[in-house]
């Protein structure tokens, strides 16, 4: 008898044997489950499970029924077809209905190219897509959802419509969170047309959708230097409509009206204004006395400083670094330029992930106060050969030159934080030598001769704007402060501002502050009549002087 018999027979009466076992098993499992009618303990299920037979399993092999059949090397025309199919389906099916308004064939074309009409049958607009509208009408709705005090402020005065004859031109960051600024003046009784302060800020869709409710919009993200400048003049130059209010954010639309249109800016009543360099913008042009309207710092007033440039920062920094680079932060040596609020909320963030972080500062206050909470203050050509991150937020020009450039180590990331595209001096590294390789969105790699590699993210624009996003409840805080300051300055008697620079009133700080509270169900501690008298204060406020620092 052949080895192969002996084996066979062998498996066959071990199966038998398994058989048998099982039938065992089976009956036993029975008998429990019909004497007690009820489910087993875990020791009786314990048992029966060991009872259940176990062997190697025998290895068989797979046989075809032809051994050269081949498979084709590419699907059939029918096959790319379903495949296709499916693939599409399986994409669509990841992502909102919404996002299927995205035409490929939009990205190629300019939309100053493109002839859209909204459903109001306007064409007083430029956008990437008006057909994305419903998408950012979604963006907008969640923006709501924090932005309580804002609504809560529209609710309170959309019956008196203190803006009512106002025409404001506003040239800000076009978000979801903007959207709902924008819309609660108009609510108020306001005309706006809008641009984008920012070439790699604007959320399309969000844009599409203010203009299919009527609110002419001409921005998109990645506009050309002259896209941004056409943009500009369309929403200033337009026949019939001549704004009387401006709300700005870096300048440029100041500046674009007062060199471009200077008889527009001389009927301004007023211009509301919420960066450092739109703000030194402005004290330039009323220290030389060609300030001809008055004008709102909103920058400097305490909502803005301690919230929206501390707190917002220290929030949004970490998600423009980790969208962008996905490195992690834990024991990099990272430099940031500029120790005010931004300065404080992007380094109280960076030491939180154990980060080492030095600071460079021009002003002992400031570098002072960077000592006491733990930081080197250093220049940055001290560190520059060795560090890993380098992060400018100080509203200055060549804060990183090139020379600095060319002394970073291999991989160093650069990037900016404050508002102006100044601040990295990008225009030195375009040259022929240096080697620009985009590896994704917002991402370059800047290359050297040598081979050595500098990260640098939105081409020095503003990082957490351009390549992420912020957290809403701060932009309320921004917004609604900037929704007070266009009512006072258009409402206000004018013998009450001259052609000068402001501050928000204090009272009008603590307002915005109080609305907010809310949100917290934070309670507030009323003064008695006596301690009142004894502080020299009124009961309502405002609690501060003028001087007061936070």
């Amino acid at each position: 008898m052949s080895d192969s018999t002996v084996d066979a027979k062998l498996e066959l009466k071990q199966a038998s044997k398994d058989v048998k076992e099982s039938e065992n098993v089976a009956e036993k499992y029975s008998a429990m489950t019909v004497s007690k009618n009820s489910e087993l303990t875990m020791g009786e299920l314990s048992s029966v499970l060991s009872a259940v037979p176990t062997h190697k399993p025998v290895k068989k092999q797979i046989q075809f029924v032809e051994d050269k059949q081949e498979f084709s090397k590419f699907p059939t025309k029918t096959g790319r077809r379903s495949l296709s199919r499916s693939i599409s389906q399986s994409s669509t099916d990841s992502y909102s209905s919404a996002a299927s308004c995205t035409d490929s064939s939009d990205d190629e074309t300019s939309p100053r190219d493109k002839k859209q009409v909204n459903s109001r049958g306007s064409t007083d607009f430029c956008v990437k897509n008006i057909k994305q509208a419903e998408f950012g009408r979604r963006e907008i709705e969640i923006a709501v959802q924090d932005m309580s005090a804002l609504i809560s402020l529209r609710k309170r005065a959309q019956g008196e419509k203190p803006l009512a004859g106002a025409k404001i031109v506003g040239c800000t960051h076009i978000t979801a969170q903007t959207a709902v600024l924008i819309e609660t003046l108009v609510s108020l009784g306001a005309q706006c047309r809008w641009t984008a302060c920012n070439i790699y800020s604007t959320q399309n869709e969000v844009a599409a959708a203010l203009s299919e409710r009527g609110v002419p919009v001409f921005a998109w993200k990645g506009e050309s230097e002259d896209d941004f400048w056409w943009c500009i003049d369309q929403c200033v130059n337009t026949e019939g409509w001549q704004p009387n209010m401006i709300l700005d954010d870096g300048g440029d639309l100041t500046h674009w009206v007062y060199k471009k249109y200077p008889n527009v800016f001389k009927k301004i009543r007023g211009i509301v204004e919420e960066s450092v360099t739109g703000v030194h913008r402005l004290y330039q042009l009323s220290k030389a006395g060609k300030l001809c309207v008055p004008a709102m710092n909103v920058n400097d007033s305490v909502t803005k400083q301690k919230f929206d440039n501390l707190y917002c920062c220290r929030e949004s920094i970490l998600d423009g670094l980790k969208r962008t680079t996905d490195v992690m932060f834990g024991g990099k040596q990272v430099v940031v330029c500029g120790y005010g609020e931004v300065g404080k909320g992007c380094c109280a963030a960076l030491k939180a992930l154990g980060s080492v972080v030095y600071i460079t500062e021009i002003d002992p206050i400031c570098a002072l106060q960077g000592c006491m909470d733990g930081f080197r203050v250093v220049k940055l050509s001290e560190v520059v050969r060795h560090v890993d991150v380098i992060i400018t937020c100080t509203g200055n020009k060549n804060v990183v030159t090139r020379d600095q450039l060319d002394r970073m180590k291999n991989g160093c990331i650069v990037c900016n934080m404050g508002h102006s595209n100044t601040e990295i001096d990008v225009a030195s590294m375009r040259t022929p030598e240096l080697t620009w390789e985009r590896v994704r969105s917002q991402v370059d790699h800047v290359i050297w001769p040598d081979g050595k590699r500098v990260i640098l993210l939105a081409e020095g624009r503003l990082l957490n704007l351009s390549c992420s996003t912020v957290p809403t409840f701060v932009l309320s805080i921004t917004a609604t402060t900037q929704a007070l300051a266009l009512i006072e300055l258009y409402n206000a008697p004018e013998s009450r501002y001259k052609q000068d620079v402001y501050l928000l009133p204090k009272k009008m700080d603590e307002y915005v502050a109080s609305l907010h509270l809310a949100t917290f169900d934070a309670h507030l501690t009323e003064l008695s009549d006596e301690q009142a008298k004894y502080l020299g204060l009124n009961k309502n406020g405002p609690f501060k002087p003028n001087y007061y620092r936070y």
